[in-house]
């Protein structure tokens, strides 16, 4: 079975139909051209060959000639005017002069054996008395000819014909056409180079495919893009959108004008922007927007050595993220309890040994202090915080600080069903916010804190809502927030990568306190550390 040919790149087709196009210009203009020098040739011949039969037909020595040829039947009809005839046809370069009586008999010819003979052709008007032109083959051959009569007292004593043959204008008319042939030839020439420079250029554009290539590299590329689960940006070496599919569109926002525009003119995280505009390649790094959590790669393009843009992908990762919150959150119940229950081991046998050692009454008021102290917190929880589930993350987080050597206080109260944040979101943010004050607090050496109450660590939680309203502060005694960084670990797609960040976990913050159109904001704290606060449907 015999494969199809292959069609030429589209560049060589491109550059076929220019030099037809060309080649058909200069041909039409060069048929138009001669056309008009043809009929313009003609013209001035039949404007001569007039003014010349004119001429001699005005001559006196012409009247005199005809009127004695008229009178005389017998002998040489016409004397003298065969030479003056050959001087007139010599001195303006016709072909022929011919004189003739009424009866069109000759008096002068340049073949002189046709003299006495009748005149070839038609007097046309000429016998009334009017010039007659016309285009005719006589004993010369063909010729553009006038004839004009020779009148005396009102009548018509002869005819005047002076023509000049096609032949000599046929040489008249290559001879006024080679310059316009050359002309042409030089337009072809350069028309030819001209598209020869623009088949080039077009070949290195579209880098030698034909134009079925490029139609099917469309249809893929359309189709991919469409259908691809993943949001995919190209960028050019300016920074400039060049591309972007529907995926990406709904994940980061994007207006419906977005190709061609800048990226850092579009609203994005700005740690996003340094991510995606980078000379390095960024691999699977996390960041947020206000909607989604987004897992972002991008790599420098390049296309024969040399870098052309970049390519970022973009994954949804916002419910993953959620469901890891709310693993985050079950591990965490998880450790707590392991720990409570590793101490409540302890606690029990200290009172077996007790017993053992016949000290019933200390056993039983050991037992009965510890049931207290950890009865006492739980209710204190649940009193302060209507929200079941936030009652239990604080009540693991409080576990979880005491077993980190973190003394962890709740304060305030949390009370109502209609809280502007719904449960996940209200562990989102309390949690996040608890595991950094956590985080920053841990790893400080204790002569670096103040030791009030003996707590050489402290993390407070103040809560304050109500049906339509809520606020949040945690402090901590950490090493707090340096005032250049203050304005960045709260930034829109602060990555977990951040030298200055907490992780993704305070942009999740911001995100859901944003998504509420509520006010997020960090300070330096009465602790000596840092201090955030989230307000949500109260003042800021």
């Amino acid at each position: 079975m015999r494969r199809p040919r292959r069609a030429g790149s589209l560049a060589r087709q491109i550059l076929l139909l220019q030099l037809v196009l060309v080649g058909l210009v200069v041909a039409l203009a060069l048929g138009l051209a001669a056309y008009d020098a043809r009929r313009d040739v003609r013209t001035q011949a039949t404007a001569e060959t007039l003014v010349v039969a004119e001429t001699v037909a005005g001559s006196p020595g012409v009247h005199t000639a005809l009127r004695a040829s008229a009178a005389q039947q017998a002998g040489d009809p016409c004397r003298g005017l065969q030479s003056y005839a050959e001087e007139v046809r010599s001195a303006t370069d016709t072909d022929f002069v011919v004189i003739m009586r009424p009866d069109r008999t000759r008096c002068t010819h340049p073949d002189p054996t046709q003299i006495g003979k009748r005149f070839i052709g038609d007097l046309g008007t000429a016998p009334a008395g009017r010039p007659f032109s016309q285009e005719y083959a006589g004993t010369l051959g063909p010729s553009v000819r006038t004839v004009v009569p020779v009148v005396h007292d009102g009548n018509v004593a002869g005819f005047v014909a002076v023509g000049i043959t096609l032949d000599r204008l046929q040489d008249e008319l290559v001879h006024a056409l080679a310059p316009l042939l050359l002309a042409g030839v030089g337009v072809l020439a350069l028309g030819a180079v001209g598209a020869g420079l623009v088949s080039r250029r077009l070949r290195r554009q579209t880098h030698g495919m034909g134009a079925a290539e490029i139609t099917r590299m469309y249809e893929y590329y359309e189709a991919v893009l469409h259908a691809v689960r993943e949001g995919l940006l190209l960028l050019d070496t300016a920074d400039r959108v060049q591309l972007a599919n529907d995926e990406a569109r709904r994940l980061l926002g994007l207006p419906p004008d977005v190709i061609g525009r800048p990226l850092r003119g579009l609203g994005l995280p700005p740690a996003l922007v340094r991510a995606a505009a980078g000379d390095s390649a960024e691999a699977d790094d996390i960041y947020v927007t206000d909607r989604h959590v987004l897992v972002v790669s991008s790599s420098p393009a390049t296309w024969r050595g040399r870098t052309v843009g970049a390519v970022v992908t973009l994954r949804d990762r916002t419910e993953l993220q959620e469901v890891a919150g709310e693993l985050d959150l079950v591990r965490g119940l998880t450790d707590s309890l392991r720990a409570q229950n590793h101490e409540a081991a302890n606690r029990l046998h200290a009172v077996v040994s007790l017993i053992e050692m016949g000290q019933p009454e200390e056993a039983v008021s050991f037992a009965t202090e510890e049931l207290q102290v950890a009865q006492l917190l739980a209710d204190r929880l649940t009193a302060a915080v209507d929200e079941p589930l936030l009652a239990a993350l604080l009540l693991g987080k409080t576990a979880e600080a005491s077993e980190r050597g973190v003394a962890l206080s709740v304060e305030g109260r949390l009370s109502g069903s209609e809280l502007p944040l719904e449960p996940r979101e209200l562990l989102t943010v309390v949690g996040n916010l608890v595991d950094n004050a956590l985080d920053a607090v841990v790893d400080q050496p204790a002569s670096a804190v103040d030791r009030a109450d003996g707590q050489p660590r402290r993390v407070r939680v103040t809560l304050d809502g109500s049906a339509g309203g809520l606020a949040i502060t945690v402090d901590d005694s950490g090493p707090g927030v340096a005032p250049e960084d203050s304005a960045h670990v709260l930034e829109r797609g602060w990555s977990t990568k951040a030298e200055a960040g907490r992780g993704v976990g305070l942009a999740l913050v911001a995100q859901v306190v944003r998504r509420h159109d509520g006010h997020i904001g960090v300070e330096d704290s009465p602790l000596g550390g840092a201090r955030f606060s989230v307000k949500i449907g109260v003042d800021a």
